[in-house]
């Protein structure tokens, strides 16, 4: 880039520096007033545990999800069920997004049926990240064109909740379009356009995520809802502040939002007169019902009697007057038998007020009184000195000494973490391997220092899992093309047209659409500057019947292939209990074909009566406040099962216990790594594969439907007997032997990395096989290949602690702690 070049990029960037700037100088908290919220917002925070804004609430109904297909039933059906508000609040929320229905049609529905919709977003620093948020305004723009229920806002700077980018979710023949990535070998291109795709999915694995995720039905929702509003009106007051009284139009993607204020009292907020064409960007009033609940610490909010004055009000159905009733398909109180915490993360950017870090309070309370075992993932640090300052990793260190000291066997630690990053790069990579083992002051160096053996107490583990690209192209496909005069890429477009739906192309809509073509490849390790990607233009059908019609045409080029449909379009069901075995699946390709179409891939993704959850990710930018903006639950269930531990009889939580050992059996979710029609068969296991193959269910499950419907009672199952005591000898054995067996076999037949076999760069130059990234090392016969694979269990493998001694993990990037 030379010098005009970068004088201009500095000029684009500008305005958004300017934004972020004056975001910064908005909230000084340095008048009297402001001093005066701040002390009644510290004073009630002092007074819940964790230091939280909100306290503990009892009869809640929570329930756990897995995966993308349960989570993603169980919202449409809350979506659905709305009476009267959606409040929507994500790091990257993708408008084509498959729930049972397109989520933009969803919304758009149930405005028509009177139902108002908030929308936040965070407006990314485009020259980092690829989600594009102004796609997603705009497509909600679109909506609010359509009606005045559905308003969307954009925040400059990060906001919490983890995105529902391309979904886990597979209703479909395959997954068309933008759905089908692996950002291990190429981050998302042009997520506007979501019929293109930068992969090839005739030789790329598709990399599956793996997610948990809450539904609640309960008091605890008011929480929630108040961290909402008070983003909301946040970043409200913020896009309309002035020191003139009269609107500042500063960000041109949203309509200057102002209404009118009923009230003066609170200076924050400035009074404007009514503008009838901007009545969708309300002021929000707090849900609380104060007259029945008077005791609530949301009374002495700084601005819940404005806010209550100026602000929409909605209907909350948890605090009822004497004789209230509350209508299906809504449930009255009681609701379930936990007791739930709200905490988050939140400083002046995200919600106008002083830091709060009630999540890292949280975390690191829960460790220090784990008695017997923390489940977990870590990126952090043990000291007071270096750019990482949240102190979990500390907290465990310090936890394994105590039960050290006491001469316990309990307080077993696990960390499950992606074997590699969600993205291509491995610097967050050598920072894990600093919290791990690395660098003077990691958690197995503390440990060492204090004279134990880390390992005797805490486990890293990564996961991984396998599975086959149903893709003989230059035997079946290409007899396809042949048969149909359609080729693959034309049908491949055509599908994704399908998704889109009949009217949903705007009049910009590209007429066609580049597609990756596969090419022999010695790259290595991702798509690198030497291997220039070889694209293929194929036209976009006008319309979705054409578009049908291309598909159908496509697939009738099989009629004449015999044998054809008994051949699986994923066979990574293998690694479950399946009753099949790996070695006996069929190919209808050659066998250099099939070789070549196994390929690896990664699996992205507590104590025994109490679980964390929420979207805060265990490094700085989420846990010390003053970073990104999160919230999380802190769940205690009444509801008590008989166990074991550690042998002994024992009292377990059933919402903690039933997810933990979900986990570690191997709930999964039906996902693929196949271009063609598949048997919806599974895509990836992971843990310990103790479930059956996970086929798409004909009918809802009970693990489908949303809270306060329970999830099915699996305790009697001896699938979960195996992993039900995590102290037990016997599940220890299973846990440690199922990862070191997984972990010989994927090195045996892929050579990934990271491995222990490589010690230096220079080893690392001649240990990665020079293949397309993923697929089977050079001279390993498909036979044994099978042999092998049909060994896998589940997805869990060992973390390899000595790959690349003495990486510099600053040296890498310096701009590093920028993103921890």
């Amino acid at each position: 880039m030379d010098f005009l070049d970068k004088v201009l990029d500095y000029a684009e960037r500008l305005p958004e520096g300017i934004e972020r700037t004056r975001d910064q100088i908005i909230g000084r908290h340095d008048t009297v007033e402001e001093k005066l919220n701040d002390q009644i917002r510290a004073q009630i925070n002092a007074g819940h545990r964790f230091e939280s804004f909100a306290n503990q609430r009892g009869e809640n109904a929570v329930k756990w999800h897995i995966d993308g297909h349960d989570y993603m039933w169980a919202l449409s059906e809350m979506l659905e069920s709305a009476k009267d508000v959606i409040f929507i609040l994500d790091w990257w929320l993708t408008p084509e997004l498959y729930l049972r229905w397109r989520l933009d049609r969803v919304l758009q529905r149930k405005a028509q049926e009177g139902v108002r919709i908030y929308v936040v977003v965070y407006k990314e620093v485009t020259a980092t990240m690829s989600m594009n948020s102004k796609h997603t305004k705009e497509s909600i723009a679109a909506l609010e064109a359509l009606h005045p229920n559905i308003a969307c806002m954009r925040h400059p700077d990060h906001i919490g909740s983890k995105g529902r980018c391309p979904s886990d979710q597979l209703r479909s023949h395959t997954l068309p379009g933008q759905d089908y990535n692996n950002a291990r070998f190429l981050d998302f291109q042009e997520v506007d356009n979501y019929i293109s795709n930068a992969v090839s999915v005739l030789e790329t694995p598709r990399m599956p995520w793996h997610d948990v995720h809450m539904t609640i039905c309960g008091s605890v929702v008011l929480d929630i809802c108040q961290h909402f509003v008070e983003r909301w009106n946040e970043i409200k007051r913020r896009k309309v502040w002035t020191g003139n009284n009269h609107v500042t139009n500063v960000y041109l993607l949203i309509l200057p939002a102002s209404t009118f204020m009923t009230s003066t009292c609170d200076k924050s907020y400035p009074t404007f007169p009514p503008d009838p064409n901007l009545s969708r960007f309300d002021w929000l009033a707090l849900p609380h019902n104060t007259e029945v609940a008077p005791n609530e610490a949301v009374v002495r909010h700084p601005h819940r009697e404005q806010w209550h004055q100026m602000g929409r009000r909605f209907r909350q159905r948890f605090h009822l007057h004497y004789g209230d009733e509350v209508e299906p398909p809504y449930a009255p109180p009681p609701h379930g038998t936990c007791r739930v915490q709200a905490v988050r993360s939140v400083s002046d950017w995200s919600h106008g007020v002083l830091t709060e870090h009630s999540i890292q309070n949280a975390y690191i309370q829960l460790i220090r009184e784990a008695n017997h075992f923390i489940y977990i993932g870590s990126i952090s640090n043990t000291q007071d000195d270096g750019p990482v300052k949240n102190k979990i990793a500390k907290a465990l260190v310090e936890r394994i000494s105590r039960c050290r000291q006491s001469r316990t066997k309990g307080s077993r630690s696990w960390s499950f973490i992606p074997e590699l990053p969600g993205f291509a790069g491995d610097t967050i990579m050598a920072a894990q391997y600093r919290t791990i083992n690395r660098g003077g002051h990691s958690i197995y160096e503390e440990i060492r220092k204090a004279g134990y053996e880390p390992t005797d107490y805490i486990r890293f583990f990564h996961l991984r899992s396998y599975d086959r690209i149903n893709a003989p192209l230059k035997t079946l496909i290409a007899q396809m093309e042949a048969n149909s005069g359609v080729t693959f890429h034309e049908a491949q477009i055509a599908l994704a047209r399908q998704w889109v739906g009949r009217n949903h192309l705007g009049k910009d809509a590209p007429r066609e659409v580049l597609v990756k073509v596969p090419q022999e490849s010695k790259e290595g390790i991702v798509v690198s500057e030497q291997t220039p990607a070889k694209n293929e233009k194929v036209p976009l059908p006008d319309s979705y019947e054409a578009a049908r019609d291309v598909v159908a045409q496509f697939e009738s080029g099989s009629e004449s292939i015999r044998g054809d449909e008994m051949v699986a379009d994923s066979v990574s069901q293998h690694a479950l209990q399946d009753k099949t075995d790996l070695r006996d699946e069929l190919w209808m390709g050659s066998e250099d074909e099939e070789l070549n179409s196994l390929a690896i891939t990664l699996v992205i993704g507590t104590n025994p009566t109490r679980t964390q959850m929420g979207s805060a990710n265990l490094n700085d930018r989420s846990q010390r406040g003053d970073g990104d903006s999160e919230i999380a639950l802190v769940v205690e269930d009444n509801d008590m099962i008989k166990t074991t531990m550690d042998g002994r009889p024992y009292m377990a939580a059933r919402f903690a216990a039933s997810l933990r050992r979900k986990l570690f059996r191997g709930k999964q979710d039906p996902i693929l790594l196949a271009p063609r029609p598949p048997d919806l068969r599974c895509g990836i296991s992971e843990h310990l594969g103790l479930i059956p193959p996970q086929n798409v269910p004909n009918d809802v499950t009970w693990f489908m439907k949303p809270a306060p419907e329970p999830n099915d009672d699996e305790t009697d199952l001896p699938e979960d007997a195996a992993v039900a005591d995590p102290l037990a000898d016997e599940t220890l054995d299973l846990l440690y032997g199922t990862a070191r067996k997984n972990r010989e076999i994927f090195t045996e037949i892929f050579r990934p990395v990271p491995t222990n076999l490589v010690r230096s760069w220079s080893a690392y130059e001649n240990y990665v096989p020079k293949v397309k990234c993923g697929h089977v090392a050079p001279d390993v016969p498909l036979s044994r290949v099978k042999d092998r694979l049909s060994q896998v269990k589940g997805s869990l493998v060992e973390c390899p602690l000595d790959f690349v001694e003495g990486i510099d993990w600053l040296g890498l990037n310096p701009t590093l702690p920028v993103y921890l």
